[in-house]
Formats: C-alpha cells, sequence, structure tokens
C-alpha cells in the first residue's frame, strides 16, 4: 500500500500513469476509493490516456488519521489536496474531480490556488450556504450516536432510509472510516461548508456539475447554484441509475476537451 504523509495522516494513494492530461480523484465523506467504486461513484475507472491520482482521504478508506474534528474541515483537506499536487503534478494545472465533500475540497483548493485547476466535474455537490446548518446539525447527533452506541447504531438507524431514485444503492451501509475516528469525521463535516460564493464566482475553468433528484444531503439547489456562480459551468441532473451510468463518459469527454485550457502560468 503506497502512502505519504502530510501532517497528522499518512495518505493512501494510487496512480495510474498512462501519460496525457493530469487528473485528480477524490471521494466522498465516510467513502473511500473503494466504496465509491462499488457506490458507482468512481468516474475514473476506464479513464485512458491520462496521468490519474487516486487517494483516500485522510482518516477515510486506507488513510490514517487523529481523532480531531479539525483534521476533516474541508479546508484541512484542500492543505492535502494541494500537497497532493505538489508531489505529483508541480507545476502543472489538472482536472478534478469528486462527489460531494470531494467537491467541496476541490473548491477550496481552487479558490486559494485557482491556477492548479484546468477544469472540473463535480458530483452531487453537498449542501451549503442556506442549507448547511440542518445538515450540520445531522452530522453532529451521527458523531454523539456513534459515541455513545456504537457504528453498528448508525447502520441500524440508516436502514430503510429511502435512496435517490438515481442511485445504485450501498450494499450494506457500513462507512468505511474507523469507529475511533468517525466521530471527529462527522464532526469536522458538521464545520465546513462550500467556500463564499463570490469566491466560486471567479473560478473561471470549464466545469460540469452533475446532480441527481430525489437526496436532501445533496439537493439539486447547490447544483444550479455552483452553474449560476461560475462563468463556465454546466449542469446534468440524473433521474434514472442509467443516467448515473454515463458520468463516466461525461468525465472522459470533459478531460479529452480541457486539455488545452490553462487558466494561468505557474
Amino acid at each position: 500500500m503506497h502512502r505519504i504523509e502530510v501532517p497528522g495522516a499518512r495518505i493512501a494513494w494510487a496512480f495510474s500513469d498512462e501519460s496525457g492530461c493530469p487528473v485528480v480523484q477524490l471521494h466522498g465523506l465516510t467513502s473511500s476509493r473503494s466504496r465509491d467504486r462499488v457506490l458507482d461513484l468512481d468516474l475514473g475507472r476506464g479513464l485512458s490516456g491520462t496521468r490519474l491520482l487516486r487517494y483516500d482521504a485522510r482518516g477515510h478508506g486506507h488513510s490514517s488519521g487523529r481523532p480531531l474534528p479539525d483534521d476533516y474541515r474541508w479546508t484541512t483537506l484542500a492543505d492535502d489536496l494541494l500537497r497532493m499536487l505538489d508531489v505529483w503534478f508541480p507545476g502543472e494545472s489538472v482536472h478534478g474531480v469528486g462527489p460531494s465533500m470531494g467537491t467541496g475540497t476541490l473548491l477550496h483548493a481552487a479558490v486559494r490556488e485557482p491556477d492548479r485547476f484546468s477544469g472540473f466535474t463535480l458530483l452531487l455537490p453537498p449542501t451549503a450556504w442556506g442549507t448547511r446548518a440542518a445538515k450540520a446539525d445531522e452530522y453532529r447527533r451521527a458523531a454523539a450516536l456513534v459515541e455513545e452506541h456504537g457504528i453498528e447504531a448508525l447502520i441500524d438507524a440508516g436502514r430503510g432510509q429511502p435512496l435517490p431514485p438515481a442511485s445504485v444503492g450501498d450494499p450494506d451501509g457500513a462507512p468505511h472510516v474507523t469507529e475511533a475516528l468517525l466521530p471527529a469525521v462527522y464532526r469536522g463535516a458538521a464545520l465546513s461548508d462550500l467556500p463564499d460564493p463570490e469566491r466560486i464566482s471567479a473560478l473561471t475553468q470549464p466545469t460540469t456539475v452533475l446532480a441527481w433528484v430525489g437526496d436532501p444531503a445533496h439537493p439539486v439547489s447547490t447544483a444550479e447554484a455552483l452553474v449560476a456562480l461560475m462563468p463556465s459551468a454546466t449542469l446534468q441532473v440524473a433521474s434514472t441509475p442509467t443516467d448515473v451510468h454515463r458520468w463516466p463518459a461525461v468525465l472522459a469527454a470533459d478531460v479529452a476537451g480541457r486539455v488545452s485550457h490553462v487558466p494561468g502560468t505557474r
């Protein structure tokens, strides 16, 4: 297992080098590289002719972490992302792809260092701004439930919850985070939000935003707000699993069409 040291964690990564455009792929909260594949959210599968970096966020999957909520703020995860880009793609602009927490991480890194990114494929943007407070409360309740009753109680509480009609579902509902770290991961998410809209509106990179219907944790309203803010963004909304199965082709087309887009000189 390949890992890179960052402050407070060791990041597990995988790199596929087929020359071509540099691409970095992130995942969502309590997920991982392998779990996103099960959820059919691994858009990089089958992506050819690129240099593709995938990694597990700190505390997730095969990456280590500490039980400190601040370590899992999206701003901290953006620090990790920029460090990974320094290692793998120094001096280059990369195409960023990722769902939910991955979207938040990418946007925080991009508003800080926009020239590091040539474009984005943003999946399932999470609750943000006006819709974030209620979700943050849910995360804090989930953290307390795990501390008081264990991870199985959290999984049991999630059974029977309606799934978005476009999702392929989750075979077991188990987070890919250890029980010892999960409360801190949830509290870090509760402390997080997307960057200020004014900062996002300054991102001119070509962007595709992919959303699906019927998911309060990833409302179409956030996707629509991002597209309204970002001058070069377009939106696609899925309502069936078949629509989601087309998303890897969307990423491939995004990467192929944006190889020459470099927003600045590094």
